[in-house]
């Protein structure tokens, strides 16, 4: 095999490497984020349909923070209502569904390129500790649904002193 012949073989090698690793971290940092649409009977459905398969698919990217006494979930959601958003609790598992509808102000022209996904969708946060679902609160705001949910009496932290002898 020639040098240059090697060297070629040798950089698609190192850039096969670089790609593979790229879709192993978006894999991984995507997680559960990757949220199916699924397009709506009735309301807006022609239109939903008319976008074809790769509007099926959206990025709902989740913060899960927990703090002393609470755990809160920021939930990227943008272009809905508060109304969009059916919120439930079960077990340690956050579940939001809702319906993101096509905005059909335009009646003339086409769609070229469509990133946003539009239907029905269902999204599963799993919690870290026990919560107590029924003293939940959740608010929408700026494109950011916030739920906190108290921990429960024996997931909360407590603090204990150290004394100096």
């Amino acid at each position: 095999m020639t040098n240059l012949a090697q060297q070629f073989r040798q950089g698609a090698e190192q850039a096969l490497e670089t790609l593979s690793e790229g879709w192993r971290e978006l894999k991984a940092r995507a997680g559960g984020a990757l949220t199916r649409f699924r397009s709506s009977e009735g309301q807006d459905g022609e239109a939903a349909d008319a976008f074809g398969s790769f509007s099926r698919w959206g990025y709902m990217a989740a913060d899960v923070i927990e703090e002393d006494e609470q755990i809160v979930v920021r939930l990227e959601a943008p272009g809905l209502r508060k109304d969009d958003f059916d919120v439930e609790i079960q077990g340690n598992s956050l579940s939001v569904r809702g319906e993101k509808r096509v905005d059909s102000q335009s009646t003339h022209g086409g769609y070229r390129v469509v990133q946003c996904a539009y239907g029905s969708f269902r999204r599963d946060v799993p919690l870290p500790v026990a919560v107590q679902a029924d003293k939940a609160r959740a608010t929408y705001r700026d494109g950011v649904l916030r739920v906190e949910v108290p921990k429960a009496e024996g997931a909360r932290r407590t603090r204990v002193a150290v004394d100096v002898s």
